[in-house]
């Protein structure tokens, strides 16, 4: 299958997951206007002041951390999205909350080609780049995408938890891009461990390691200046016995440390 089909079948999936999503958060707009900050304290770290940048956020999808990003951090900031609903959202969502940002609709690839804009900040995060189908053309675009001098943020799961099923059983690849289809994005916003949520179109999903992530970045020219893991999620319980501190959420005291997040910092050559 080509990889903008597998990226079309994806935005009919996320389009269906997204309107799931909203369900849960009838007062998301209000939470907003009263002055709601999305980010996390790591995001807020990796990404500093950027008051005068030009700043590009990557699968947006409803733009709650990009209209974070324009209020807490500044710049001038734009979110790519290939959701139609998640864009319509994100749209919404910055003219009632009184906060200016850019929302487009579009395939990531068809972005890339397209943007002869050159940005000071490329950024992406939480459960992004597993829907990738190609990882190296992801890259180039990023390098593309960027300002001499410019710098690629992103904050990410890490693969390693992906290996497992909710139960801990190991049933997934760790690394190679291996694609996997399934029934769907689910709702993970409800916490729907047992499937309860049905989406009509199916989904396909990559599975990108460290190594296959940061290759492709040092091949597309960019250089490595930040890379840490962590021992926590990001707003995500991602196993029902996690423990929540503060939207940050730890496995069990039972289970060994292993890491649940990456981030990534790689500027371009001036």
């Amino acid at each position: 299958m080509p990889t903008n089909d597998y990226h079309q079948d994806n935005r009919k999936s996320w389009n269906a997951a997204t309107e799931q999503h909203h369900s849960h958060k009838p007062d998301l707009i209000a939470r907003y206007q009263k002055g709601w900050n999305n980010l996390h304290p790591d995001d807020m770290q990796l990404l500093g002041d950027l008051t005068g940048q030009r700043v590009v956020h990557l699968q947006c999808n409803d733009g709650q951390d990009t209209v974070s990003i324009a209020k807490f951090c500044g710049g001038d900031v734009t979110g790519i999205d290939i959701s139609d609903y998640a864009i319509e959202s994100a749209r919404k969502l910055s003219k009632e909350a009184n906060i200016p940002a850019t929302f487009v609709r579009s395939d990531i690839f068809e972005w890339f080609e397209q943007n002869e804009t050159p940005f000071d900040v490329v950024f992406t995060s939480y459960g992004a780049v597993g829907w990738i189908a190609d990882v190296q053309q992801w890259a180039r675009g990023i390098a593309k995408s960027l300002k001499r001098g410019g710098r690629f943020v992103m904050i990410e799961f890490h693969p390693l938890i992906n290996m497992y099923e909710i139960d801990w059983s190991l049933q997934y690849d760790y690394m190679g891009g291996k694609c996997i289809t399934d029934g769907g994005v689910g709702d993970y916003v409800g916490d729907d461990y047992e499937g309860k949520f049905k989406n009509p179109y199916k989904a396909h999903e990559f599975s990108w390691g460290i190594g296959d992530i940061l290759g492709a970045l040092l091949e597309s020219g960019l250089t490595l200046k930040h890379f840490k893991e962590y021992p926590y999620n990001n707003g995500w319980q991602r196993f029902p016995e996690m423990k929540n501190v503060e939207r940050r959420f730890y496995l069990p005291d039972d289970k060994p440390t292993m890491a649940m997040m990456f981030s990534i910092i790689a500027t371009k050559q001036a």
